[in-house]
């Protein structure tokens, strides 16, 4: 496996343990949660079983029978609660000669029904037998992070501080893609890399559906546009495999999809056209947990004033050009390539990319071990200031600095003009002034290429580059 070794290390030193052992494993749909589990371990289940989506409590106990049937429990009778079904497991377990008695439940949010008692159930399992039992490692996984981390890891019941390991799955770094598309047989540049990233994220099932014998241009048009594309109906069916309200929470990305740097509550409420309650918080504590927006107070805010951004690639690629845009061409993206909707998409897709590698980008400040705050800056006209001003990416270092980072996607050396000197300068007097820092403030370079050296380059302090960024 690519990019997973801390997580398979953590899993190898479970197995290996003289105590029982409960790990959670969260992170979003197509992330690799089941496959990092089950390449992990292979055949050394004791029992696996995964739940059913859109199934009710019935039909998810008749799956939970066949699985223990499956693995050894031949005289399973009917289950017709969670209490009972967990009994049985109980019995699998003590007839098994395993020394190691590896179990795994996947998609656990989809087995937890309303008024089911699951949790109550599995509650009862770890406590009154499993976790007495030094030969167990149980392990659960699950999509729906908010449910993962609210019901599981934030409990406050039975469950409390019951979990003893938990693993927040994450998706892939530049880098990590990079390895896995040389694993898959994918030629591609860093530059298609990148453009790969700003399409589908670093999602790893995404990425294996590429084919070999197709650019990367070809792949996203057969992936996203063609008649039988697998990828058209990810956003719709993303959304409903997550959260019960799934078009509520659409609503509100779609929403945010319109502002690139981000929106405050009472603006998503109004652009998504919907009641101001507990609700919205609610989606967007979901959608934070989830990873698919972040939640930031620009530099001298209160909390209250707090800004929500669209960070997830893919739901803005398919915001920006599938949704409710009917569109016949099946090579539309190797089509669109120039074109001036593309390169708008570009930079804000880019932006979003530092985003994901801020690690990457305070290694190459050489700032790693600094402790930071990482931020969003704003300036709305006023008669102070009449000009706005705006920094997508402002790094708040504890060693009296401040880094206004410059974002731009070019194919090509970023040549600074006079233009964008001047426009650096001033972004940088607004925000000196109203900030009222005592710190150092530097401007930095974040582009694939590099900085032509000419008379306005000198403005920045430090450039970073593809190479920076994929390490």
């Amino acid at each position: 496996m690519v990019g997973r070794e801390r997580e398979i290390a953590a899993l190898e030193e479970a197995a290996t343990r003289k105590d029982a052992q409960f790990i959670a494993i969260y992170g979003r749909r197509r992330v690799g949660k089941t496959y990092l589990v089950r390449e992990t371990f292979k055949d050394r289940f004791c029992f696996c079983h995964t739940g059913v989506a859109r199934e009710g409590t019935s039909n998810q106990l008749l799956y939970f029978r066949d699985s223990l049937v499956k693995y050894g429990h031949a005289s399973c009778p009917a289950l017709k609660t969670w209490r009972e079904a967990f009994l049985e497991l109980e019995k699998l377990l003590d007839a098994s000669s395993m020394e190691k008695k590896i179990l795994f439940i996947d998609e656990l949010p989809w087995i937890d029904k309303p008024k089911s008692n699951f949790v109550s159930a599995l509650e009862h399992f770890w406590n009154a037998y499993a976790s007495a039992r030094p030969d167990i490692l149980l392990v659960v996984c699950g999509s729906a992070t908010s449910w993962m981390i609210n019901t599981l890891l934030k409990d406050h019941g039975g469950l409390h501080n019951r979990v003893t390991n938990k693993i927040h799955l994450k998706p892939f770094s530049l880098h990590e893609c990079e390895d896995y598309a040389a694993e898959l047989g994918l030629a591609f540049s860093r530059e298609e890399i990148c453009l790969g990233y700003m399409v589908f994220g670093g999602i790893p099932f995404y990425w294996s559906l590429m084919s070999r014998r197709l650019s990367l241009r070809q792949n996203i048009d057969a992936l996203l546009f063609s008649e039988d594309a697998k990828l058209r109906n990810e956003f719709t069916e993303l959304f409903d495999s997550l959260f019960k309200n799934g078009t509520m929470y659409r609503h509100i990305v779609t929403a945010m999809a319109s502002i690139g740097s981000g929106m405050p509550r009472e603006s998503i409420i109004a652009k998504a056209k919907l009641p101001d309650s507990g609700n919205v918080t609610k989606c967007l504590e979901d959608l934070e947990s989830s990873g698919f927006i972040r939640k930031y107070t620009a530099l001298g805010k209160k909390k209250k004033d707090s800004i929500y951004q669209l960070t997830d690639n893919f739901s803005f690629f398919h915001l920006k050009f599938i949704a409710d845009k009917p569109n016949t061409d099946e090579s539309f993206w190797s089509n669109s390539i120039g074109s001036a909707r593309q390169s708008a998409w570009s930079g804000i897709a880019f932006e979003r990319v530092c985003l994901h590698h801020i690690r990457q980008i305070k290694n190459a400040l050489q700032i790693g071990g600094v402790q930071t705050n990482v931020y969003s800056w704003r300036h709305t006209p006023d008669e102070t200031y009449p000009i706005g001003a705006q920094i997508d990416l402002l790094i708040d270092r504890a060693d009296g600095i401040i880094d206004i980072c410059e974002m731009k996607y070019t194919k090509d050396n970023y040549n600074a003009t006079e233009k964008s000197d001047e426009d650096m300068r001033r972004r940088m007097s607004i925000f000196s002034d109203i900030s009222k820092t005592r710190k150092s403030i530097r401007a930095v370079l974040i582009t694939p290429y590099g900085l032509t050296q000419n008379k306005y380059s000198g403005r920045f302090s430090n450039v970073i580059t593809f190479d920076d960024l994929f390490k």
